[in-house]
Parts: C-alpha cells; structure tokens; sequence
C-alpha cells in the first residue's frame, strides 16, 4: 500500500526556496507561527512560512481522494507514472473539487470551503514537505488557486521524514475532529489497510480511528468483500468495478456484515447466498430499506428465483463438483453448494454488466454497453419484485400476528397486576374501589373479546373455546 513516489521537477529550487524562508523567519526574533503535528505518538512543531502556490504540487498519495482515483483507470495509470507532471496534477485537481461518490459532479463542500475562504482567508496553514508536496492542504490549494490566490502558509515538515512519516501525519491531521471536510468512506477504509500493512494492531488502529477494534474488524471484511467483487466484475476487455463505485454503501454493507456474521455460524450457505442477493442489490442501487427484505425468509420463499427471467435463471445451473483440489497439498475441501455456485454466478454476470456499464474510458462498443444495461434493467426489475412480494407478504403476517402479540401483551400486564395487588394488600394500600372499577373494564373487554373470536374461528383451540365458555358461563349468570 505504502508508496514512494519521485522528487518533483523543480525539487532542488523548491527546497532552496523554504530553506531560505525559514531562515528568514528565525532569524526575525519574536515570536514565529507554528503547527502542531502529531508523529510517533509525540507532537511536534514546526514553522509555518508563506509559499507561492504556483510552485506547491498535490499530494498524489493523499487518503482523501486514493478511491476516487479508481474512477477513470486510464488517468489513473497516467497519475502513477508521472505524478507531477501537469496531466497528473490536472487530475487530482478535478477530484479534489468532485463529489466522492461521484466524481463525475462537483462537490457542494468544496464550494462551501471556497466561499469560506473568499470571507475570511486562511485560518489553518496546509503542511508542505522540503521538495514543495503538499501534506495536508490539498483541496484549500486548490480553491486558493481557483480564488487567483498567489500565495499559502504551510507548515513544513522535517526533512528527515520518510514517506511512512508523510502519511502518518497525514492521516493523523485528516482524522482530527475540527476538520472540514472527513475523509470519504472507502478512503477511511483503504487508510486502515494501510496502517494494518505497517504493522499495527488492529487495537493500535482502532483507537487512532476513534472506532471500537470491533468496528475495525467490520471495516476491514467490507473492504476485502468490496475487492474480490472489483476482481469478479473482470471481464476479457479489462474493464472492472472500481473503489469509488461502492461509495455511498457504508450502511448498508455494515448491515449487511451484521447479518452475515449471525447467519454464518447457523447455516455457512445461507450466508453466503444472503451475502451474493444484497451485494447485488446495493449495487443496483435498492435503498436501505428495500435491501433489509433481503434475508432468511426472503430466500427461503425463492422470492428471487420466481421472479428472474429466462435468461437471468439460466445462471450457474451447471452441476458443481463435490470437492475441489488444492494444488500442492493433496487435499480435497468440500466446494460450495449448488445453491451457492448459482447465485455467485448472477452476481458476477450483474457485475461484470455494471462494470461496463460504468466504464468511462473508450473502447466498448455502444451495443456491448447496451446489452450490459439491458442485463442490468432485467436484473433490478426482478430483485424489485421479489422485495415488493415478500414486502406485502411480510405485511400480511404482521398483520396476522397483531391480535396475538396484543393479548400477549395484555396477560404480561396481568401477571405484573398479580405482584403489584399482593404487594398492595401486604402495605395495605389498595384502593378496592379502583380496582373493582378496573375489574369490571375487563370483564367488558373479555366479553367483546368472546364475541370476535367466536365470530371470525370456525375451530377454536383450548384457548378460544375456553373463552368462549367463561363468556357463555358469565353471561347466563
């Protein structure tokens, strides 16, 4: 994960150019700006100086936007083999101004930074490296600059700091609670991995994140499910999912991780198949309501199956074999079940026809990316009508289960009436006129109650006929 990228261009002038500010600024005398940077589990000072924003380049590195990069793969590829060249820069500027779960749209916030920075002018100064990189500051440069600012106060880091040193006070600033702008969700999820791969507990990062290490380990299992999906919508051309494509999800793939984490200890194919179902539908974009339909009940009722078509149900009805080889070893494990097997297979079609579908780089022909759009409107066509069925369905056993849950409801209140009457005739405090007024509101309820039941139960059980009974009994006396 961690990355070392090359001097910029114009390195060796810039890091002459903040040498001599800084020696400027000391040796002023009085008292000189600082910030405040927490590295190694210590706080350190440096100076903040004022540098022209023509000569200060973006963090390509940066956490905020290391998922939006993925949005267009061939500017991406371009970032990676020339960071500081223009093309590069051009294209972080462009995500440093979009809307995480969409770079293709401009962010309000951003705006809203830029309007504030028109008013009142930098507050906090940005944090800049020796060779001019930008630290933390990246999108206040790029509204500065949109401002026709000339220049930006940046504290400035040792030179001594390592690219390690570099993102962990990064990372460290981003998640201070003052900031603007939080980082979006899968680039909190992509900086865990990259603290993970430095070698810290998963304790160590929880606590940097202010999460529980239990929250850390649900981050940590939607960010490998959300890759091995990217690697499944792989298809012959190159074209795959992409980071960005799975913004927006946080709940509901937290949701979903709670459910799958119940279920797989019970039934391991229930899960994954309830897993493969709600997958498919976040990313055809169901909301969190429509998605929670997605579950025991809803499989059991094949509410899916009944409702694909032809050509969707077709998906993965080869015959799976009972084991698998691991290579090396000489052992067989079981293979997943037919069930499984059938519905990883929808998924990764759904998949693989979002992914060209959400392609931005040329190459696919308009009738391959209309076939896949046509795969994906059959697709969310039938999850909406098995979430609608099993929504009227689960409706109709609400309903069904009202009358009984009230009664149950009412014989817990009698059980407490019982304890409360002994301990009130114990204290001797019971108003006897109360509750015989009471008694006589249940004696009428009982009887209504009679009445329904032996109207709308053409074969009373014990209880109904019991009921019925007492109801005949009273009502003859």
């Amino acid at each position: 994960m961690l990355r070392e990228f090359p001097p910029p261009p114009r390195a060796e002038e810039f890091s002459e150019l903040i040498k001599q500010r800084l020696e400027e600024v000391r040796a002023a005398g009085g008292t000189r700006e600082t910030v405040t940077v927490d590295w190694n589990g210590q706080q350190t000072h440096v100076d903040v100086i004022d540098l022209p924003l023509s000569g200060l380049y973006l963090n390509p590195g940066t956490h905020r936007i290391r998922a939006q990069r993925t949005h267009n793969p061939e500017q991406d590829r371009n970032l990676d083999e020339a960071p500081f060249e223009e093309a590069g820069q051009g294209y972080l500027r462009t995500l440093l101004q979009a809307l995480p779960s969409n770079p293709d749209l401009r962010d309000p916030a951003f705006d809203k930074l830029k309007e504030d920075l028109r008013q009142f002018g930098q507050n906090d100064p940005g944090l800049v490296t020796r060779q001019g990189v930008l630290v933390n500051g990246n999108t206040r440069a790029v509204a500065l600059r949109e401002l026709g600012q000339q220049s930006m106060r940046v504290g400035v880091l040792p030179s001594s700091f390592t690219q390690a040193d570099i993102d962990s006070v990064e990372l460290a600033l981003q998640l201070r609670q003052d900031q603007r702008r939080d980082y979006s969700y899968i680039n909190r999820l992509l900086a865990m991995e990259e603290q993970a791969s430095l070698g810290r507990t998963p304790e160590q990062i929880a606590k940097e994140f202010r999460i529980r290490t239990a929250t850390y380990h649900q981050e940590r299992w939607i960010l490998s499910v959300i890759k091995e999906l990217n690697d499944r919508s792989a298809s012959g051309g190159g074209v795959a999912l992409r980071l960005v494509d799975w913004e927006g999800a946080q709940e509901r793939l937290k949701e979903l991780h709670r459910l799958y984490a119940k279920l797989e200890s019970l039934n391991r194919d229930q899960a994954e198949i309830l897993k493969e179902r709600r997958l498919a539908a976040i990313l055809l974009d169901f909301s969190k309501t429509d998605v929670r339909h997605i579950d025991e009940m809803f499989l059991e009722q094949e509410y899916l199956e009944n409702a694909l078509p032809a050509e969707l149900a077709e998906s993965g009805t080869a015959g799976q074999t009972e084991s698998v080889s691991i290579p090396g070893l000489g052992l067989d494990v079981p293979a997943a079940s037919s069930a499984v097997s059938a519905a990883r297979a929808l998924n990764d079609r759904i998949l693989r026809a979002a992914a060209t579908v959400r392609n931005t780089t040329a190459g696919l022909a308009d009738s391959e990316k209309a076939q896949a759009q046509a795969l994906l409107d059959g697709a969310k066509d039938a999850f909406d009508k098995a979430i609608d069925s099993h929504g009227r369905d689960a409706r109709v056993r609400k309903r069904k289960q009202l009358a009984p849950a009230r009664l149950a409801d009412a014989c817990a209140d009698i059980d407490q009436c019982v304890i409360e009457l002994v301990q009130a005739r114990t204290s001797n405090s019971l108003d006897e006129e109360a509750f015989d007024e009471a008694v006589i509101r249940l004696q009428s309820s009982l009887r209504k109650l009679a009445q329904q039941a032996g109207r709308g139960i053409p074969n009373p059980g014990d209880g109904v006929s019991w009921l019925l009974a007492a109801a005949s009994v009273e009502g003859s006396q």
